[in-house]
């Protein structure tokens, strides 16, 4: 049997409330045995996140990678992320290797340039993809099942990208396809220094709708393993409703993930 991230004393659960509300929602349905693993994992994917937000030169940020990178690979950091994410990868409830590919995703955004719309779907897969194939991993879910998750990973990351686009930008990014900016008139600088509403929508309506094919209906998923997959509710709500996506969630959005995890569908 596989067990979570070993007790180190301190709970990362307020710090993934704290950064990654979402995530830290779909957690909880997960088995109290496990759920510590993926508090974890989501506290390390913040950190990455971070590496990448703190600074716009893409040097340093990839030397803030290189350090997470070294923890993967074994290297000994007292952090109060990289110590249980050691434990978790000792214990087996995290693989490494899919959590390099996450790494790798992070190392891509540094630059912060997607000329095509298939480098993008390329980074999603192995960001927010890579994120819950690793959930799915850490809960014990069959392996003719991660191909599933990634997609529903890959369905939220479109629709985070969109529902933060005004965050990035006032912090200076944008991280949408180049193309699909260019065959609509606008461009990353453009959409940094703001445009009106109306020009946006015909991007997002696009991004939207490819977010929509990649999360797919809900199906089926193991009660066991069902907490990796219910991002992707929240992600279909966003989509659905057209326009730029909420950023405050609301009670309807929270008794979606409730209903999906009580009937394991996601």
């Amino acid at each position: 049997m596989i067990s979570d991230a070993a007790d180190t004393g301190t709970s990362l659960g307020p710090l993934v409330r704290r950064h990654d509300p979402d995530r830290y929602l779909c957690a909880l349905f997960a088995p109290a045995a496990r759920r510590e693993a993926l508090f974890t994992l989501i506290a390390f994917n913040h950190e990455l996140a971070r590496a990448c937000e703190v600074t716009r030169e893409p040097g340093l940020a990839l030397i803030r990678l290189q350090w997470w990178r070294e923890v993967l690979e074994g290297a000994r950091r007292a952090h109060e992320v990289a110590t249980p994410l050691h434990i978790a990868l000792a214990s087996g409830a995290l693989q490494a290797e899919t959590l390099l590919a996450m790494v790798e995703a992070r190392e891509t955004e540094a630059e912060a340039e997607f000329p095509t719309l298939a480098a993008w779907f390329a980074w999603l897969d192995r960001g927010a993809g890579s994120l819950a194939v690793a959930a799915a991993q850490a809960l014990g879910a069959p392996p003719r099942m991660l191909g599933r998750m990634r997609d529903l990973g890959a369905g939220y990351g479109i629709a985070g990208q969109l529902r933060n686009l005004g965050a990035l930008a006032a912090g200076g990014r944008c991280l949408l396809p180049q193309d699909v900016l260019a065959q609509n008139g606008l461009s990353a600088d453009a959409i940094v220094a703001g445009v009106p509403p109306a020009a946006l929508q015909p991007v997002l309506s696009q991004l939207g709708q490819a977010g929509l094919v990649r999360l797919g209906p809900p199906q089926a998923c193991g009660r066991a393993w069902v907490a990796a997959g219910l991002p992707a509710v929240l992600a279909r709500r966003d989509l659905q409703r057209g326009g730029p996506p909420e950023r405050m969630r609301k009670l309807g959005d929270r008794a979606a993930v409730t209903q999906s995890a009580l009937r394991s569908r996601c």
